[in-house]
């Protein structure tokens, strides 16, 4: 029998060796003193711990502190040195690299374009780690992309073969870790999102919720009693394929074609709604951005429901029915002398009608959502989201309310920079640390 067996020492130094390691590594460097404070260690035990750490090149002196008069003591802290973890966001165009130390400190990040050919996916997944110089290479390595990875068959779904050229083999987990030197994780990338979500953005402390990413493609990522749920082939969450009121389905458009939830809230989708409302842009970014400038320039009070008194309503295709509110405007226009004011006047209503269209058609998915898992809590991301800001998410949780009986929150994202990077770091790290830590403990 290998490993510590439960009720042995070598157990008893296992529990404690990790959880020295994790006090080091949430409060920062510590003494002898206060690392025995906080594991309930006695002073010799912690000292043995201490050698024991040191000697493995876990952990390493940080100095002195003084204390009282005539006193110091000697600071310990979590050797960054020890191990190194890496997350890579692969896209249709790009592959980006980010690798941190073991403390989560990030040390290098890189990006490469994406593979045009089968033949070119590990090398350019091994250029990006390696433009990211990583001092070691890492311990894990975990890969978000647009797809999901069916656990039963160890292939890629949700993808075509011309999105993502050398993805479509056997045992994909396996013959990445082979080609680049490096155990390899394969993640959907909105899943990722919600990992960072978790860990240090709006659901922190959250065990229950969904994540809406609305940007050119939709997807979404459940959790439930605080763990991801992933389904039975890897495509939970794969909203962006959802049968929706009004939009193609996959017997007009085929499997992979543009119908759905997709094709109803994806970002062509949105810059064809709000182009249609008279707002402006090279892309749905900007027009949706442009249609908050306008309101913000005439005030927000154009964002609410132009039938006072009534609950916002959704036609048969999803989108708000609030064409009478530009209608009397642009009558007026035509008898009565357009000024500056009233000109602007009309160009926010226009904006606000959009923005309504917009919400109300996110809003559709998300009430199916709502209707089968009941999340507390509801976090939306993506470009379109990001780019509405809070006007935009109100928006989307006035309409999800009017449709649905639970009436979750919903958030705004609160992570910073490249969402999928973060979590897929937060990911590799995890891995790492236990293994680091001691994951071999019975029940860990």
């Amino acid at each position: 029998m290998s490993g510590p067996v439960p009720g042995t020492p070598s157990l008893l130094r296992a529990i404690n060796d990790r959880a020295a390691l994790r006090a080091l590594l949430e409060r920062g460097p510590l003494t002898r003193l206060e690392i025995g404070t906080l594991t309930g260690l006695s002073k010799p035990t912690a000292s043995q711990l201490l050698s024991r750490l040191q000697e493995a090149g876990l952990v390493v002196p940080d100095g002195i502190r003084e204390g009282l008069p005539g006193r110091t003591a000697e600071v310990y802290r979590l050797n960054p040195e020890a191990a190194y973890a890496a997350a890579l966001d692969v896209t249709f165009t790009r592959v980006e690299a980010r690798v941190a130390d073991l403390t989560g400190t990030v040390v290098g990040e890189h990006a490469v374009p994406a593979p045009a050919t089968p033949d070119e996916l590990v090398d350019r997944l091994r250029a990006a780690l390696a433009g990211a110089r990583p001092p070691e290479p890492p311990r894990r390595v975990v890969i978000g992309v647009q797809a999901a990875l069916d656990p039963s068959t160890g292939r890629l779904g949700y993808a075509t073969a011309e999105e993502m050229p050398g993805w479509h083999v056997d045992d994909l987990e396996k013959t990445l870790s082979d080609g680049l030197g490096v155990p390899v994780s394969v993640e959907n990338n909105v899943n990722l999102v919600a990992v960072a979500e978790q860990a240090h953005g709006a659901a922190r402390g959250t065990p229950d919720f969904a994540l809406l990413w609305a940007d050119q493609g939709i997807g979404s990522a459940i959790v439930l009693g605080g763990r991801m749920h992933r389904g039975a082939t890897g495509g939970a969450g794969e909203v962006g394929y959802m049968p929706a009121p009004g939009a193609p389905t996959a017997r007009e458009a085929g499997q992979y074609g543009d119908h759905g939830y997709q094709a109803l809230t994806g970002g062509a989708a949105v810059l064809r709604v709000l182009r249609a409302h008279g707002v402006e842009g090279a892309d749905f970014r900007e027009a949706v951005a442009n249609a908050v400038r306008l309101l913000e320039a005439d005030g927000t009070a154009a964002l609410e429901d132009p039938r006072a008194g009534h609950p916002a309503h959704t036609g048969p295709d999803g989108a708000q029915r609030a064409a009478t509110a530009t209608d009397g405007a642009e009558t007026a226009s035509l008898v009565t002398p357009v000024t500056e004011s009233a000109l602007r006047g009309s160009q926010s209503a226009r904006a606000a009608a959009g923005l309504r269209e917009v919400a109300a058609r996110l809003a559709v998915g998300l009430a199916a959502i709502t209707s089968v898992v009941d999340p507390g809590l509801i976090v939306v991301t993506g470009g379109v989201v990001l780019a509405g800001g809070e006007p935009l998410r109100a928006l989307i949780e006035r309409e999800l309310h009017a449709l649905t009986i639970p009436q979750p929150l919903v958030r705004l994202s609160e992570v910073a920079g490249n969402p999928v990077l973060a979590g897929g770091l937060d990911l590799a790290l995890k891995i790492v640390r236990d293994e680091v830590f001691g994951a071999t403990l019975p029940g860990s």
